[in-house]
């Protein structure tokens, strides 16, 4: 499984192994690969960790848990773990390619160029090696060794785009367009979803004067990467200045709302507004870049222009008066005023295509590549007992989780019922079974028949009703834990379903523009008071202190109540109660990276994963690991 890149499968059977046999430390070390390859670097560390913990002289495991260490940025800890496993096995020379990768990353270029060497002198025929040494001397600034470094890996496979990509670069730098389109022209030849090419040659085509050809170039980047905002930004200065106005609007929109702290967007944006005769809006963008960047002394008097022309003369006035300053700030400061001038030269046009100083995969300009502005990750539904035709079982039930009461609970209502955090299913026969609950009722006051119909009727969003049955089942029986837990579940629901009428859904929102960040989002500014449903809760925690399904709604109704420690608590002492509550790891999870534990909540999510919870890759993938190459 994977050999065949069933990733998750083979975890789970990773899993059946260690719990076999504890000291089996290949199961530990496969099954960390396996969590690498679904991006989920802490999970794999752990299981790197706990492989060596066995087995303290596995090289590989030092070995593949520095690969994993750089991809999180721990450079250091990475650097000492390929010290530990060239100790071990100094003839092993993979391992000097993986170190020399992890000093570049690090920026230690030096040291990566005297490891690359140590390399190549084994491995003599290895393209990647000659790419990775080439890129450290450009970094250093000698283009001539860069560029025989990329030869060389060209003439070890003349089929590999990377190579005349690489070289496409060096010509660049040195304005030698035309063997660089030649590179660039033979790389799309060979790979025609490689973006970087595509990039690159509209920047040449674009200093050709082919505005078509880079247009076009470009559209072909963003049909792979439509959140590729680099390639939007230089879009919309092509369609700016060929008066395209509407679509460069666009653009730009789409620029900031991948990364709100673009300066030079709402810049550019408030100069195409000025065009447009909208001078509100400029005025607004040019105070965003002002706001971004108080030292921005061309977006002064930018602004005051737009000022005067509102009427605005002494507010105008002001402006330009803080921009001389700035001005002469800067000329004061550097002897040098041609560079004191980079953002106050009020001349220089920011309006020039942006190009790539080294890695593509800075596509925000400074951050990682964000698909999207924001992502809505919500957490796992609160655990109650739901209509179930096929009486699915609950994936807890999967890592077993066995409680009799539940199993004699289950079979008493004379409905079919699970106890699950997943969406019940409209029983077929519905109506007939409310019918005969009803008759029922009629000669006998039964709480578990008041129980099927407070079921039968949320099932059908008849809440007011389902709140009364459920009042009466508890009023009849006022000592069944499993009364309160469902009660107090289909009050959080009524206060979901009434929120999402009014468009305030309250989510836990995970915003990762820059470094992952977290926060409570609400498109309204109405509360919900989740005290009620709280109180039940808490009244079937006293009835079945060990029953571990409440703590975790706990967990999530002081979540939506905004008491995050106090969620924290709730969450831990479910899994105190159920360690396979992989529920539990995913919301706990997500709060601990709300609350900037980013290494817990990591953890968290990886454990979930690795129960079953299979999303919680996602996002592990988008919020856990910062790119950093």
């Amino acid at each position: 499984m994977l050999i065949e890149g069933k990733y998750a499968q083979a975890i789970e059977n990773f899993n059946i192994l260690t719990q076999l046999d504890t000291l089996l430390y290949e199961a530990y070390f496969l099954k960390g690969i396996a969590k690498y390859n679904l991006g989920d670097f802490f999970g794999a560390q752990a299981d790197f960790d706990r492989t060596l913990r066995v087995n303290p002289i596995y090289t590989p495991a030092y070995h593949y848990r520095a690969i994993t260490l750089s991809r999180i940025g721990k450079y250091d800890m990475a650097l000492k773990d390929l010290e530990e496993a060239v100790d071990l096995r100094p003839s092993y020379t993979g391992l000097y390619f993986s170190r020399g990768v992890t000093y570049f990353l690090s920026q230690q270029f030096e040291k990566a160029i005297v490891d690359f060497n140590k390399f190549i002198r084994h491995e003599p025929k290895v393209p990647d090696a000659y790419l990775n040494r080439g890129a450290s001397y450009l970094f250093l600034g000698d283009t001539l060794k860069a560029l025989d470094d990329y030869n060389t890996a060209i003439n070890l496979n003349r089929f590999e785009s990377e190579g005349y990509i690489r070289r496409a670069r060096i010509f660049i730098l040195k304005n030698d367009n035309e063997k660089a389109l030649n590179d660039l022209d033979k790389a799309i030849s060979l790979d025609t979803t490689n973006t970087f090419a595509f990039f690159n040659r509209a920047l040449i085509r674009y200093n050709n004067k082919n505005i078509l050809g880079a247009l076009s170039d470009l559209e072909r980047v963003l049909k792979e990467e439509p959140g590729n905002a680099l390639t939007l930004y230089n879009r919309a200065l092509i369609r700016s200045q060929i008066g395209d106005y509407n679509n460069a609007l666009e653009d730009y929109d789409r620029v900031l709302s991948i990364n709100p702290n673009n300066v030079l967007a709402y810049y550019n944006r408030a100069a195409l507004f000025m065009q447009l005769g909208r001078y509100r809006d400029a005025m607004d963008d040019y105070s965003q870049a002002i706001n971004l960047y108080p030292d921005f002394a061309n977006a002064y008097l930018n602004r005051s222009y737009v000022k005067s022309q509102m009427g605005q003369f002494n507010s105008a006035k002001t402006d330009y008066q803080i921009a001389q300053k700035k001005i002469a700030e800067y000329k004061s400061k550097m002897a040098d005023s041609t560079k004191a001038l980079q953002f106050a030269d009020t001349t220089k046009k920011y309006d020039r295509l942006l190009a790539l100083d080294a890695d593509f995969a800075k596509k925000d300009f400074n951050n990682d590549l964000l698909q999207h502005k924001d992502v809505d990750i919500r957490l796992k539904p609160l655990f109650k007992f739901r209509l179930d035709e096929k009486r699915k079982e609950k994936l807890a039930i999967d890592h077993q989780y066995e409680d009799k009461s539940t199993i004699e609970f289950t079979n008493a209502v004379k409905v079919p019922v699970v106890l699950t955090t997943q969406p019940g299913s409209l029983l077929a026969n519905s109506s007939q079974l409310k019918e005969e609950v009803e008759n029922r009722l009629k000669n006998e006051k039964n709480s578990l028949d008041y129980f099927a119909k407070a079921l039968l009727e949320s099932g059908n969003k008849q809440f007011n009703s389902a709140l009364d049955s459920y009042n009466k089942a508890i009023e009849a029986e006022p000592s069944q834990t499993f009364y309160y837990l469902n009660r107090g579940a289909l009050q959080s629901e009524m206060i979901d379903f009434i929120s999402s009428i009014e468009s305030n859904v309250q989510v836990l929102t995970l915003d990762n523009a820059g470094a992952t960040r977290a926060k409570v989002q609400e498109q309204a500014t109405r509360t919900y008071d989740y005290s009620p449903a709280i109180h039940d809760m808490l009244k079937a925690a006293g009835l079945a202190p060990k029953f571990p399904f409440i703590y975790y709604n706990l967990g999530n109704l002081y979540c939506l109540s905004n008491d995050l420690p106090e969620a924290i608590k709730q969450y831990s002492k479910a899994l105190e109660l159920f360690p396979s509550l992989a529920e539990a790891y995913y919301n706990r999870g997500l709060v601990l990276i709300y609350l900037k534990d980013k290494d817990k909540g990591c953890l968290d999510l990886s454990k979930a994963g690795e129960l079953g919870v299979n999303e919680a890759y996602g996002v592990i993938k988008k919020y856990c690991v910062e790119n950093k190459e």
